[in-house]
């Protein structure tokens, strides 16, 4: 079963230095039929005014994910990491038992452009803990890119993908015009397709930046680019 979540459907706020598209119900968006997928709980596609952002503020028992479309990110952390990312670059943070952290816009010029994701832990009161990878466009383009996973693997003693504490996995791919990618989801799984550019069709519905497709009861499914397309796909558990 393949459903579709409009680009258009979208919780949306605009704040001037902050235009914000929800997936799901935040802030003052609220909406019963979306408050999660599984353990899916944010998607939100977020553009930063240069120099703006969000100041220091506080999140707990919640696994974060930031993945950077285009333009720069600083982040900084009770923790005492402080980076600035850009695209290509996928964060994730651990919340935990608490942390605190601040994100603002690092360029004097551009938006920042970019997707962050809240997704359930599988237990609450984990160590607070960062980190972040930067994959090539090579890694994604016209394949499934690792991103995020329970137990990702170790290549050179370095973690190919981000460690995230839940069943799950996350992948991104950079499809050129009239590629196509297939996926084998396994019993009891379920799939969130969110696509950032381009344009896809997937079973014979067309999907355009900005909409998300909810995949269940498919044991094989097809993507194709109908232009060049960048998306993120989750692996999730049916139930939780």
């Amino acid at each position: 079963m393949f459903t579709v979540r409009p680009s258009a459907s979208r919780g949306h706020a605009n704040h001037g230095w902050l235009d914000s598209y929800h997936s799901f119900s935040f802030a003052n968006y609220y909406d019963e039929k979306y408050m999660q997928y599984s353990v899916l709980r944010v998607i939100n596609e977020d553009v930063i005014a240069p120099q703006m952002g969000f100041g220091m503020h506080s999140h707990r028992d919640m696994e974060i994910v930031t993945y950077m479309l285009s333009g720069e990110l600083k982040h900084s952390d009770s923790l005492g990491n402080g980076s600035v990312i850009k695209a290509g670059d996928v964060q994730r943070m651990t919340a935990g038992t608490g942390i605190r952290h601040s994100e603002v816009n690092a360029s004097a010029d551009d938006s920042a452009h970019l997707l962050q994701i809240w997704l359930l832990p599988n237990a609450q009161n984990l160590t607070p803990s960062y980190e972040e990878i930067h994959f090539t466009a090579a890694q994604k383009q016209n394949q499934w890119c690792l991103l995020a996973a329970q137990n990702p693997t170790l290549v050179d003693g370095k973690a190919s993908a981000l460690h995230i504490h839940q069943d799950l996995k996350l992948f991104a791919t950079d499809l050129i015009k009239d590629s196509s990618l297939s996926f084998t989801l396994l019993p009891k799984r379920c799939a969130y397709l969110q696509l950032a550019r381009g344009a896809l069709e997937v079973a014979g519905q067309k999907l355009q930046a900005g909409d998300a497709l909810m995949i269940e009861d498919e044991a094989l499914f097809k993507i194709t680019a109908l232009e060049d397309s960048e998306a993120l796909l989750f692996d999730l558990p049916v139930s939780f």
